[in-house]
């Protein structure tokens, strides 16, 4: 019989800064609470996610992600150059270059990731010692009016999504703190202030 061995685990350096990992349903506002951060407290490293999905109009490769082939994002998974990777919705993969994160953590840099379910579960095998906050919506009803609000998807897309939505919900149990977003400025303060403070 064969095991499957251990995920590498990464020791937090003495002095480094620690990672947070932000996580939470579809709709409910994870993109608007990191694009808060970057602007309002740029001393926080806000990383940039690869994702084999067509970018969304106004989505600026390597701001918003990188935007990348499916053979591309292949050979970063297969290159161990991926912290964590997913694919989100059953349809377009998600991932996290391990490198900058690394690296930014090193230079004493808070580190903000912004990722799936998914992803966060596996962030947590390697990097155990980071923060891990799920950002919750105040009510589910709240949370279908932002999904079909938005406009970004077909109505299959949202019954996908919105299906998604009901397993990660149930996950919240699984995070070190959860931040309400009832308003994304208050939102975005509570988690700079886990941060930072």
């Amino acid at each position: 019989m064969t095991s499957t061995p251990e995920p590498p685990r990464t020791a937090e350096p003495a002095g480094a800064a620690r990672l947070t990992v932000l996580a939470g349903p579809t709709a409910v506002g994870k993109g608007t609470v990191s694009a808060g951060i970057r602007r309002r407290y740029p001393q926080v490293w806000l990383s940039v996610s690869a994702t084999t999905r067509p970018a969304r109009p106004g989505e600026v490769d390597g701001v918003h992600y990188f935007f990348v082939s499916e053979d591309q994002f292949d050979d970063l998974v297969a290159s161990g150059d991926m912290l964590e990777w997913a694919v989100v919705h059953g349809r377009h993969r998600y991932g996290t270059p391990r490198r900058a994160v690394q690296e930014h953590l090193a230079q004493g840099v808070p580190v903000l990731l912004e990722i799936d379910l998914q992803g966060a579960r596996q962030v947590k095998e390697t990097m155990p010692h980071a923060r891990f906050v799920f950002l919750a919506p105040p009510s589910w009803d709240e949370l279908v009016h932002r999904l079909i609000g938005r406009g970004t998807e077909t109505a299959e897309e949202q019954e996908r999504r919105l299906a998604t939505a009901r397993v990660e919900l149930a996950a919240e149990g699984e995070f070190d703190v959860v931040v309400v977003n009832d308003d994304v400025e208050r939102a975005t303060d509570e988690l700079a202030s886990l941060m930072l403070g």
